[in-house]
């Protein structure tokens, strides 16, 4: 009997792609603001201790995380990279920075938060194509639990 993965089915790889184009728009659209050294980016990585080349080398990091998101085999990984990104610029809010910075009403945040929950829901929906755990879970060891 053929194994099923989460993207056989046509609901799966509408929502995954769904949620791939979210984060990889609102990471593609940060971007410019990044590599252009607007204000806002200089602002934060000054804060942050690590102006210029936080923000140089984040920017590239997320650009990778855009491309590996819009590559169907490589959406996984994108995931993975957009997660761990989001994840230290959510702690950056919430040690450093704030919540709000510079009166942007929390948008920031809420954009670093809406691309890990995109990108965690990628990372569920492809979860067999991980290496390694995707492995495992494809094994009869983890059929009882992910289903």
């Amino acid at each position: 009997m053929k194994a099923t993965t989460p993207l056989s089915c046509k609901t799966h790889t509408i929502a995954s792609w769904t949620f791939q184009v979210i984060a990889a728009a609102i990471l593609a659209q940060t971007l410019f603001f990044k590599f252009s050294g607007a204000a806002e980016s200089k602002y934060i990585f000054t804060t942050l201790g690590v102006e210029p080349w936080g923000r140089i080398g984040t920017g590239l990091l997320e650009l990778v995380a855009v491309t590996l998101l819009l590559t169907p085999r490589l959406a996984v990984f994108g995931a993975g990279l957009a997660s761990g990104l989001m994840s230290g610029a959510i702690f950056s809010h919430l040690t450093k920075l704030g919540i709000v910075v510079q009166d942007d009403g929390g948008l920031l945040f809420g954009l670093a938060v809406t691309v890990l929950g995109s990108s965690a829901i990628v990372l569920w929906l492809r979860r067999r194509e991980i290496p390694l755990i995707g492995l495992w879970m494809a094994s009869g060891a983890a059929g009882a639990m992910i289903p």
